[in-house]
This record gives structure tokens, C-alpha cells and sequence, in this order.
């Protein structure tokens, strides 16, 4: 049994709906993160071959934090977005963190991972500080 291949137009609506969801998402998360004190350093940050949505100041000054955003439409969701980051995607963030790390020499600094979901429907952000720890 062979799956039906989307035809060009379609996939590129299809990838141009979700970098919107995505971007849109983001948007929201740096807001409140800005409304909550911490200082946004960057957005889509690319590290080697991947890519941390945020990076950000925690309020106190004492860490960053490595945001991963996750947003959805509700009709969409049968779970929280932010449920969405498991071991693997963990795993890849610590990667990226450690480059980030040797990159601008951060060594000293207290490196926090945290989950942002994100209800396109409601424009409602569930900040998770510190949602897990470093994966090796």
C-alpha cells in the first residue's frame, strides 16, 4: 500500500501554515516573557544545525533560559502543546545549549531549560520554568 505524495502547492501551504502557527507562538512567548521581566537575547537562534526558538535573561539575571515554544489550535490538540518535548527533543536542546555555551562563553552562567505551550485559540501562553533538566 503506497500513501498518496502531496503535490507541491499543497505542501508548501501546508509548511507555510505551520511556520505561521510557529512564528505566531513565538511572538506570544517572547511578549510575555518580556512582560515578565526576563530579557529576550535572541529568537530562532541557529546553532549548527539546529535551531532554539528563545533565549532569554531569567529576571534575577542569574541564568538563561532555552525556551522551546509549542503552539496549537485547540481543535487540534488532544494534549497540551508543551507535552509535545519529549527525550529526543530534550536531548537535541542540550546539544544546542552546550554550543551555545563554547560559542559566546557562557560557561559561568546557570543554563535553565524551559517549556512554553502556547493556545492559538485564546492567545494563552503555560510558562514551564525549568521543565527539564540537562540530557545526556
Amino acid at each position: 500500500m503506497t500513501f498518496p505524495a502531496l503535490i507541491p502547492g499543497k505542501l508548501k501551504r501546508v509548511l507555510a501554515r505551520h511556520r505561521s502557527t510557529a512564528a505566531r507562538g513565538e511572538r506570544l512567548v517572547a511578549r510575555y516573557l518580556r512582560r515578565n521581566g526576563y530579557r529576550v537575547l535572541a529568537t530562532n537562534l541557529r546553532v549548527g544545525r539546529g535551531e532554539i526558538d528563545i533565549v532569554a535573561e531569567t529576571p534575577d539575571r542569574r541564568a538563561i533560559a532555552i525556551v522551546e515554544v509549542k503552539s496549537c489550535d485547540r481543535r487540534h490538540a488532544s494534549r497540551p502543546p508543551e507535552m509535545r518535548v519529549g527525550r529526543n527533543k530534550q536531548r537535541q536542546l542540550t546539544v544546542l545549549a552546550m554550543r551555545l555555551v563554547r560559542r559566546y562563553g557562557l560557561a559561568r552562567r546557570l543554563v535553565r531549560f524551559d517549556v512554553a505551550g502556547v493556545d492559538l485559540e485564546d492567545d494563552v501562553v503555560r510558562y514551564h520554568a525549568g521543565a527539564f533538566q540537562a540530557q545526556g
